[in-house]
């Protein structure tokens, strides 16, 4: 079953094409890595797969509940952490899994913290802990190894490879190494 395909997809920022004619397709346990410098299109590429940008040309199909994690960490800045990424995974039926999804990327000792008051590194994180709450079969994921540390690098690899191995997918656009074994790679 497919979760995500591109079929002959152009991308384009105002009128400057930045990418054409992408084909792939993504199915239970798949991955993605798309690559480049900052500015090539990495960014337009996971929010036409997302739906929030149309495809200058082509088409793209999505089967299932998606999982966006873009620059914005989205969490209440004046909620405590557990209870922000409780409301997200409320939405999603998926309350059950905050308390998982905080110790997979080793900040479950911040639940009772204020977002607002979190580091970058542990933003991200927390940004990182949303998505995996809410247990959508298709991981988008916008340069998610900004702010990381080693370790927090090595926590999200551990997430992505879990997300595959239980039969989800994963697209990663990133100008920086994640680790994605046996994942196509698309270079803009």
């Amino acid at each position: 079953m497919s979760l995500l395909t591109f079929d002959r997809v152009s991308g384009a920022r105002g009128r400057r094409m930045l990418f054409a004619d992408l084909s792939f397709d993504l199915g239970a346990g798949d991955a993605l890595l798309v690559q480049g410098p900052n500015g090539v299109g990495k960014s337009t590429l996971v929010r036409i797969a997302a739906g929030l940008l149309p495809p200058a040309a082509g088409s793209v199909t999505r089967d299932g509940v998606v999982a966006l994690l873009s620059e914005a960490a989205a969490l209440d800045p004046q909620l405590p952490l557990a209870e922000a990424l409780g409301f997200w995974a409320g939405l999603d039926g998926a309350r059950g899994r905050v308390a998982a999804a905080l110790a997979a990327m080793g900040i479950d000792t911040l639940a009772e913290v204020p977002v607002r008051m979190l580091s970058t590194g542990q933003r991200r994180r927390a940004a990182l802990a949303r998505v995996i709450a809410g247990g959508a079969p298709l991981w988008l994921l916008d340069e998610p190894a900004n702010g990381l540390d080693t370790a927090s690098l090595e926590r999200l690899e551990a997430a992505i490879a879990v997300q595959r191995a239980a039969g989800g997918a994963v697209l990663v656009a990133s100008h920086v190494p994640v680790a994605l074994p046996g994942a196509q790679v698309v270079t803009l």
